[in-house]
C-alpha cells in the first residue's frame, strides 16, 4: 500500500518528509528495542516503534528502513524529525498502539519482513 493509505488508515500524522506520499510500504518490523531492530532483515522495510531516541534515525540509515511509525502518540525531537527530513526517511505519529497499528497494517496486506538467520550459540 502507498505511505498515503498508510497514514489514512492507522490515522497518523506526515512529521517528515511527507512528499513522498507515493512510497510503498508492503513490508514492516514492529520492535522497541533498538538492539532488536539490528537482527532485522535487508529487505526494505517500515519499522513500527514507540522508540523515539535520534539513534532510531542513525539505525534506519545504516538498515535501508524506508519510513518509521511511531505508536502511542510519541514524537520524536525536533533535531531527529530534520535529521530524517535531511535523508528522506518518512515518519509517522499514530496514537494507534503498536498491536492496533501492527494489526492493521497486516489486515491490509503489509507483510511482516523475513528475519535474518540467527547465528546458533552452541
Amino acid at each position: 500500500m502507498q505511505m498515503r493509505d498508510v497514514v489514512s488508515l492507522v490515522e497518523a500524522d506526515v512529521l517528515a518528509a511527507g512528499a513522498r506520499e507515493d512510497l510503498l510500504i508492503d513490508r514492516a518490523y514492529a520492535v522497541d528495542l533498538l538492539s532488536d531492530v539490528l537482527a532485522l532483515t535487508d529487505e526494505r522495510t517500515t519499522l513500527i516503534t514507540g522508540n523515539v531516541s535520534p539513534q532510531v534515525i542513525r539505525v534506519a540509515e545504516i538498515l535501508n528502513v524506508i519510513a518509521v511509525i511511531f505508536v502511542r502518540g510519541k514524537r520524536p525531537s525536533p533535531a531527529t524529525v530534520a535529521r530524517a527530513e535531511q535523508l528522506g526517511i518518512p515518519l509517522m505519529s499514530t496514537k494507534k498502539t503498536m498491536f492496533e497499528t501492527c494489526g492493521l497494517l497486516y489486515g491490509n496486506g503489509v507483510r511482516p519482513c523475513k528475519n535474518r538467520p540467527v547465528e546458533s550459540m552452541e
